[in-house]
């Protein structure tokens, strides 16, 4: 036989989600968790510019913007479930730093994570 490779099989594609190949449902052992002042958070309204109101697990309703280098890869929505960093100086404002996907938001819920959002809603 010769140097080439046998091109009659279908190669199966892997995907880089932890569910394995593509097509499946992923499935989400562990999702991010909120570290030293960092907030979930419910996303409202998109006021422009890059700019959201962002209603947070302690209360409080933020006047959150995305960080330069998330802009082009962080694309949100009303009612994306997503990590907030209030600022330091003015807790009426802070950054969004993450997205939970819908399999994360899931696994939040079943943790007891966002028990607080489930009562709202």
């Amino acid at each position: 036989m010769g140097k080439f490779k046998d091109k009659s099989k279908k190669n199966k594609f892997k995907s880089k989600k932890p569910g394995g190949v593509i097509g499946e449902s992923p499935v989400i052992i562990r999702a991010r968790l909120p570290k030293g002042k960092e907030i979930i958070g419910i996303l409202e309204q998109r006021v422009g510019a890059s700019r959201m109101l962002v209603r947070c697990l302690d209360g409080k309703t933020r006047n959150c913007k995305v960080p330069g280098r998330m802009r082009r890869r962080l694309w949100l929505r009303e009612g994306n479930v997503v990590l907030v960093l209030p600022w330091e100086f003015d807790d009426k404002k802070g950054e969004v730093i993450f997205k939970y996907s819908n399999g994360e938001v899931l696994w939040l819920k079943r943790k007891g994570f966002l028990k607080e959002i489930e009562k709202e809603f």
